[in-house]
């Protein structure tokens, strides 16, 4: 293969990986400030597939795809309100009720899905057109492929830069990372630890709708039954990976991302590698993550403990 043929290759698979990388980031960058606040939130799984499905028949319905979007926060919405009411309030091991939201929404996704499109196996559903920025995008070699990206790619990026200074430059930033540090200064403040998860389990919600509406209308503008597969574990996984740092979180989602561009780059070079394995591959990358051979970890002091005044 000729050098510019390579060239053309490798910035098709850089765009693709930032690409893939979006929904993860946006579900982990709201898990994280979850996290940071105490509450493990293994809902993101279900928000994020509630978000695309939401999205999708929003957008079908009204013909635009930001009433969409909009549709798809707004119905994310009481799906956090659950898992903070559960996780929070009763106490419910967090674990075991983000898993059960997780199943939860996957029937009823699958159940409303085929009682709305007939479980037809592609349904059209009016997307967001791509953005080719004038200069970033004629950067030689790399510039359109990578930087002609539908706009919530830059949106992602833009509130993982707020996100990370409202963490370290605001009292929210501090008083959510003592949510999860030490609870009981902030009650001692003034403010209310309930309220603070609250929030942050709600934040989550919204960030993982985003994400699930970027699969569903920003990217293949379609919906399929468990479209998500798996990017809400994922996005869990990104946050461990990065050791409750943003910055790290947001390279853990690109190597993420990358990993799964391969399962499409590899075959497109004739190199040829099983098929199921490309797709074990970034789950095997999390399992790493998680396992703690990548690094130790360092998770919230007071991470899935309920707060008792």
């Amino acid at each position: 293969m000729s050098d510019p043929a390579q060239g053309a290759m490798l910035a098709v698979f850089a765009g693709s990986s930032v690409r893939l990388a979006v929904p993860l980031l946006l579900g982990a960058t709201g898990e994280l400030v979850s996290e940071r606040a105490g509450v493990l939130n293994m809902s993101v799984e279900g928000m994020m597939l509630t978000g695309a499905f939401a999205g999708a028949v929003g957008s079908v319905a009204t013909g635009s795809p930001m009433l969409g979007l909009l549709i798809g926060i707004a119905a994310v919405v009481p799906v956090a309100l659950l898992q903070a009411f559960l996780s929070i309030t009763l106490r419910a091991n967090q674990v075991v009720t983000g898993i059960g939201i997780n199943i939860l929404v996957l029937g009823a996704t699958t159940l409303a899905y085929r009682e709305i499109f007939g479980g037809r196996s592609r349904t059209e559903v009016p997307g967001f057109d791509k953005w080719r920025p004038p200069l970033l995008a004629d950067i030689p070699l790399f510039g359109d492929a990578v930087f002609t990206q539908v706009w919530l790619v830059y949106l992602a990026l833009a509130l993982v830069v707020l996100v990370a200074w409202v963490l370290r430059y605001t009292a929210l930033g501090l008083a959510l990372h003592a949510a999860g540090a030490e609870p009981k200064a902030v009650d001692k403040s003034g403010l209310s630890v309930t309220a603070v998860r609250y929030g942050a389990v709600l934040f989550t919600g919204v960030m993982s709708a985003i994400g699930g509406c970027f699969l569903s209308i920003g990217d293949i503008h379609t919906f399929t039954e468990g479209m998500t597969s798996g990017a809400g574990y994922l996005a869990i996984a990104a946050v461990i990976f990065g050791n409750w740092r943003i910055g790290r979180a947001l390279l853990a989602c690109l190597l993420f991302g990358a990993a799964t561009a391969l399962q499409f780059q590899l075959p497109a070079l004739g190199i040829d590698v099983p098929n199921a394995l490309l797709i074990m591959l970034p789950y095997l990358m999390a399992l790493l993550a998680v396992s703690g051979l990548v690094g130790r970890q360092t998770a919230p002091a007071y991470l899935t403990q309920p707060w008792v005044r």
